[in-house]
């Protein structure tokens, strides 16, 4: 059957079959590939013939399939009955045997059973002959293992008397188990007998008859195959070797070319006679219905068009104009008596589709440059003039950016006002005239500009010479730009977050007028600049804030001291605002503090924290706590900052700032510095030498962890300079500390002699010769020294005997100095202050007075740490008012500890109006 029934291959029918091979590169797999495409190409059937061979064969093969399987299910029926019928007949042949009941009756029913019911399945060729007791107990079983074990199957059926037959499934194939009882002659069932038989041991019809039934079917196959081949001939005889495939697409391929196609086919004879023409060629050129046959030269057509085709020499793609259709035409000399083909195009179409295509190509390149050229920057006008650069010229001639005044300025938008300001403008020439840049603008309603902004939408006016409303706005103006050349306009407001930011304006002198399809690139061009514009102005309000807070913060102007004459400078970092501060802090007895800070980081969080730390630093020095217990109570409160910004999750803490104290004395000439992870100071001699001194330093401020701050006490000489400053001075990208450093020694060397104010420029033109990526602070002190003259001691002995005698020298030393009105105040202040150091201080006692410019400064010192309050006495106390005199003659007092105790002091002015006010407290009802 598998060689009647196979399909021949067309190849080997002799059919011709052209082969199809791969390229020369082509792979194994590409090979592989070609081949099993050509197999599948051979199978299928190409002709009427194939066709109806291959619907024979699957007829055959339909009939054939239906018979074996009719044949294989009544074969398997008829099988099934008889090995029913063998199974029921063997059981009861051995049921029924002579000797069969009383052997089961027996004493040992296997010995005597076992024997006849082996011998019976071998000669019947049954499965098995098993003998089971009434109760389900086997006594026979080809199996010997199995001899005495229980059925549990149910025979009850064949108990009763009827045979029980049953029909499963066994490891060897389907089978059939037939059981019958055995009775003895009373009637009683004395056992049962059952056999089985498989279904394959029954002789199949089918193996006789399926052999007849293939070659039936291989004899049909051969007949159809035959008639096939015959039909197949006489078709390839008559058509020429064509079959219907190939007819049928020459055919559809003839009539796409003459009416579907929609590209011109003229096919000419070598005379230039037209021999075929399709319909697309008569509506190109418009040819009449006759026009087969004709010579192209007798045809109407251009010269030039008509010399192209009856030349018969090959072109590509000459373009000619037929009416109002611009043909591109090609041209191929063919066949052996000069004829040619020649097909035309209709470009016109084409053409315009390529120029709208060109043009959105530019737009969309416009677009780009606008994304990646807008917005470099956080600032307003630069960003405009981005703007007016990426649109001259290649969208515009001319092009125009207003803003509005609070927007300028960083603010938001309110709308209450429409001033605008134009900041950027830009165009191809330079004598255009419209409004300079830094004019103020306010458009009338009619105004295009102002319609767009009342609508939020671009405004179009295609001829500026017919827009009225343009006009009103500034006669002389109009006039004038429409002399200039300037035909058109378009009017986009910028607009971002929904709010009013400006507007743009598009102005064209030399290009084509504006259309509406400008109106979407102008739009998209102004909805990119608005958002970096916005950007902008937010920033600009930002930093404006964040610039404002810092100047706040920072010291305006500086205290004129006798004891320093100070200079200082202050440059931020390239954001503009940052964290590095400064201060000079007067305190009692003529002495100052010298202050310098670094916060970590820029911008408004770094400022605000400077702030805070400043502030801190302000009220400590009211306390007149020595540098290292003010830097110890400044660690502590930034370690409590942070903790209760760590539990709001605040995760800006302030971690990472540094400090720098110092104390003056100009008295002594004595400075006591300490340092908290900042860097120390520089200190130029009265001679020009420069030394950095050694401070101990302390963890910076935050991070210290209880850890002890020391200082450093420095004698400094008269017109010494000391000179603090932040890390940003001396460190940079690239450059190491130490580097830095010398470079700071060798600028303050070459400032000998200088004030601190020229020291101070010296030192950033020599460090900075670029602009820090880090903020700066520096402040240069130029040390002074009190005149012995102007500061006088007493030792003070704990007798209240001793006030007056001190009272009195005081006085004379007064009228040394000049100062002889303040005497009097003088006198009631020190004589309360020796009082109460000799009533409630201990020893020793001593007072000191120092005139400094135009205030007198009296101190008491003691050696208790006990610190007097001020209060107010009750009309029947007879003491209690001693301090409130104090605090009302003075302008300010207090009290400050030392080593070895405390010292009272208070400081009076010496100008004119202290008398005065003595003499209004003196009339007071105390």
């Amino acid at each position: 059957m598998g060689k009647l029934g196979r399909y021949v291959p067309a190849s080997r029918r002799g059919d011709r079959v052209p082969p199809k091979a791969g390229p020369p590169e082509a792979g194994p797999k590409a090979r592989h590939q070609s081949a099993v495409r050509r197999v599948l190409s051979s199978l299928k059937p190409r002709s009427v013939a194939g066709q109806v061979f291959l619907l024979q064969l699957v007829v055959v093969l339909l009939l054939i399939a239906t018979a074996v399987v009719a044949l294989v299910v009544q074969d398997r029926n008829r099988a099934i009955q008889e090995a029913g019928d063998r199974s029921l007949v063997a059981a009861e042949s051995f049921a029924n045997a002579p000797g069969t009941a009383e052997a089961m009756k027996s004493d040992d029913p296997t010995a005597a059973l076992q024997p006849h019911a082996e011998a019976v399945r071998e000669k019947t060729g049954v499965d098995y002959v098993v003998a089971l007791s009434p109760y389900g107990f086997r006594w026979t079983h080809p199996d010997p293992d199995q001899i005495g074990k229980h059925v549990s199957t149910s025979y009850g059926q064949a108990l009763e008397g009827e045979p029980h037959q049953t029909t499963f499934d066994s490891s060897l194939g389907k089978a059939v188990d037939s059981t019958v009882a055995v009775f003895d002659e009373k009637g009683t069932a004395v056992g049962l007998v059952t056999v089985g038989v498989t279904v394959d041991k029954v002789t199949s019809v089918v193996q006789r008859q399926l052999p007849v039934l293939l070659a039936a079917g291989g004899v049909a196959l051969l007949l159809a195959a035959g008639g096939s081949a015959l039909v197949s001939g006489r078709l390839r005889r008559q058509t020429r070797g064509l079959g219907p495939v190939e007819m049928t697409r020459m055919y559809e391929h003839h009539d796409a070319v003459l009416h579907a196609v929609r590209e011109g086919v003229i096919i000419l004879d070598g005379d230039g006679r037209l021999l075929l023409v399709n319909d697309e060629a008569r509506r190109l050129l418009a040819l009449p219905p006759e026009a087969e046959g004709k010579l192209v030269t007798g045809l109407g057509l251009s010269p030039a068009l008509a010399g192209l085709l009856g030349s018969g020499t090959a072109a590509t793609d000459k373009v000619f104009l037929a009416g109002d259709i611009l043909l591109a035409v090609s041209l191929r000399p063919v066949g052996l008596q000069g004829g040619s083909v020649a097909t035309l195009r209709d470009t016109t179409e084409l053409r315009a589709l390529a120029g709208r295509a060109d043009v959105a190509g530019g737009r969309l390149q416009l677009l780009y440059e606008a994304s990646t050229r807008i917005g470099t920057t956080l600032d307003m006008q630069r960003t405009a003039e981005e703007l007016t650069e990426v649109a001259v010229p290649r969208f515009a001639d001319f092009a125009t950016v207003e803003l509005l005044e609070p927007v300028l300025q960083g603010g938001e938008p309110t709308g209450a006002s429409m001033e605008m300001r134009r900041i950027a403008a830009e165009g191809i020439r330079d004598d255009v005239p419209l409004y300079p840049v830094g004019r103020r603008m306010h458009y009338a309603p009619g105004n295009p500009v102002a319609i767009g902004i009342s609508t939020g939408r671009p405004v179009l006016v295609a001829d500026l010479a017919m827009a009225d409303g343009w006009r009103v706005q500034n006669p002389e103006r109009a006039r004038k730009v429409i002399e200039f050349g300037i035909h058109s306009m378009i009017s986009v407001p910028l607009q971002a977050r929904g709010q009013l930011l400006g507007v743009v304006e598009f102005w064209r002198s030399e290009q084509d007028p504006f259309e509406p399809d400008d109106l979407s690139p102008a739009e998209e061009l102004a909805a990119r600049a608005a958002v970096c514009i916005d950007n902008a102005r937010r920033y600009t309000r930002e930093h404006t804030t964040a610039v404002t807070l810092q100047r706040s913060l920072l010291p305006g102007t500086l205290p004129e001291l006798s004891a320093l004459e100070v200079g200082h400078r202050y440059l931020p970092a390239q954001a503009g605002v940052g964290g590095d501060w400064y201060d000079v802090i007067p305190l009692p007895g003529a002495r100052v503090a010298l202050v310098v800070g670094d916060v970590v980081g820029h911008g408004l969080h770094a400022a605000a924290t400077m702030g805070r730390l400043r502030t801190a630093v302000h009220n400590f020095a009211a306390l007149d706590l020595p540098p290292d217990e003010l830097l110890a109570h400044l660690d502590d409160l930034i370690a409590r900052i942070d903790q209760d910004a760590a539990a709001e999750g605040n995760t800006e803490a302030v971690t990472g700032a540094t400090c720098l104290y110092a104390v003056y004395d100009p008295v002594s000439g004595r400075c006591v510095l300490a340092r908290a992870g900042h860097p120390g100071p520089a200190l130029v001699s009265p001679d020009g030498s420069v030394t950095f001194p050694d401070i101990p330093v302390a963890p910076p401020l935050g991070v210290g962890g209880g850890l002890p701050v020391e200082t450093a006490v420095l004698r400094l000489a008269a017109d010494s300079r000391l000179v603090l400053y932040t890390d940003g001075l001396v460190e940079a990208r690239g450059r190491d500390i130490d580097i830095g450093l010398g470079m700071l020694r060798d600028a303050l060397a070459d400032t000998d002699g200088a004030t601190p104010d020229d020291t101070c420029r010296v030192v950033l033109d020599a460090m900075l010769r670029t602009r820090s990526s880090d903020d700066v602070a520096l402040l240069v002190a130029r040390t002074r020294l009190l005149d012995p003259e102007q500061v006088e001691e007493w030792e003070v002995p704990a007798d209240p005997a001793a006030v007056s005698r001190i009272r009195a020298e005081a006085t004379r030393k007064l009228e040394s100095w000049g100062v002889g009105e303040a005497a009097f105040t003088t006198e009631l202040i020190l004589s309360e202050l020796v009082t109460n150091a000799i009533r409630y201080g201990g020893s020793p006692i001593s007072l000191r007075l120092l005139r400094d410019r135009d205030s007198l400064i009296c101190e008491v010192a003691d050696g208790t740490s006990t610190s007097p309050h001020l209060r107010r006495a009750a009309f029947t106390d007879e003491g209690g008012r001693g301090l409130f005199l104090v605090a009302q003659m003075s302008n300010r007092w207090g009290t400050r500890y030392t080593d070895r105790g405390k010292i009272i002091w208070a400081e009076q002015s010496l100008d004119a109006g202290a008398a005065g006010a003595l003499g209004g407290l003196l009339m007071a009802d105390l």
